[in-house]
Formats: structure tokens, sequence, C-alpha cells
């Protein structure tokens, strides 16, 4: 009996021993398939064109600080959709029409009052750093009265920036659907190829020393 019972336990300790080996394999294996998985999402492939987009954003991700510490840093910048809207003579622009300049791209509306607070900031922006190679472009979203916006700016002395608008609004819901926009203001920093480098939802101070540094070193000057 004593004899039966050593071997019962033995085949029985053998058992325990095959179950716990099968069952660290089957979390090795699952942990392995986790990090896996997490390896590939960060290693997004970034199509040509917007890999100088992405080595723009890598340069200005320190300067993500202060004034401008909300800002999304794209690791893997794509191209935006076309987004079309309309200059201040009623013609039909869209983002592509400033390839070879970075931009600054604004959503904005009067009844949005944090978009009314920063819009000062951005028409020193342009006067600060505007030129060439740059431009801020704010793109006005009211749907109801075209007369109200440029009556507000007018008022408030904004006359650096140039008058662009979306009556439509159809310009934020290209944005939300690329998941670039979640509220107002939006804002999105675009390198010369139309490829995010860096977005933004909510106001911020963009004349700022945090912004003019940040806006600076995405320019290289």
């Amino acid at each position: 009996m004593t004899e039966t019972r050593e071997a019962q336990l033995k085949l029985a300790k053998k058992r325990l021993a095959i179950v716990l080996a099968g069952g660290f394999a089957g979390v090795a294996v699952a942990l392995a398939g986790i990090y896996g998985i997490g390896r590939l999402a960060g290693n997004v492939a970034v199509a040509p064109e917007c890999r100088p987009a992405q080595e723009t954003a890598q340069r200005i991700a320190p300067l993500v600080r202060g004034e401008v510490a909300a800002l999304t840093v794209a690791k893997s910048p794509k191209r935006l959709p076309e987004l079309v809207f309309q200059d201040e003579a009623g013609a039909r622009r869209t983002l592509a029409d400033w390839r070879g300049r970075a931009v600054l791209f604004n959503l904005w509306a009067t009844w949005c009052v944090p978009c009314r607070k920063e819009m000062p900031a951005l028409d020193e922006l342009q006067a600060k750093l505007g030129g060439s190679n740059f431009e801020v472009v704010a793109v006005n979203i009211d749907t109801r009265d075209p007369a109200k916006p440029k009556a507000w700016l007018k008022e408030v002395g904004i006359g650096r920036l140039g008058y662009f608008a979306d009556p439509s609004a159809k310009v934020f819901q290209d944005l939300k659907e690329a998941g670039k926009a979640f509220g107002m203001p939006t804002t999105l920093l675009v390198d010369g190829a139309g490829c995010e480098i860096a977005t933004l939802s909510g106001p911020a101070e963009w004349a700022s020393e945090d912004a003019l540094k940040l806006i600076s070193a995405a320019l290289k000057i």
C-alpha cells in the first residue's frame, strides 16, 4: 500500500509539473504575442513623402512644453485630406495650394470663445514668422452670417491673417473623419508636402516664446 501511495504521489507531482509548465509556456506565448503586436503598432510605415514630416516631428518633440504642452506630435505622419475652403473673394482653395510651405492650419468660429481668444496670437505669429516658407491659415467655419466673422476680425484689429472660410463646415468634418478634429479650435502644423507634423485640440498662446521656438525649430530658422 505504501509503495502504491508513493507511486501515486510521484505521478500526481509529475502531472502537476506538466500542467504548470504548460501554463508558463502559454503565458510566455501570450506575452510574446502582445509585445509583438505592440512593436508592429509602433512601427507603422510612413509614406516617403511624409518622412520629412516625421523627422520634423521628432526634432520639435522636446519643445512641446509650456504654452504648447498640449500639442500632440505625429509619430507616423500622414498626408492630410484635400480640405476645401474659400478665400476672401470666394474662390476655391485647398491645402494643396500651400505645397512647398509649412502651414499652421487653424479652424475657428465666432461662437467659439477659446477660438476668439487665440486669434490675436495667431495674427501675431503670422506677423513674426509668416513669409515665403510659412503661413498661418485660419479658416472660419461659421455657418450662418458670412459677414459676422469679417466684422469681428476688423473690430478686434486682426489684419495680418488672410481670410479663409468654409460656411459648410465640411473641412471640420473631413478632419474629424481623419481623426484630427475633436473640438474647437483645432490646429494642425503641416509641412510643405501636406503631411501632419503635430495637432492640437483647444487654444494655445501661439505668439508665446514656447510657440515661437517650436515653430522656428520646425522651419529650421
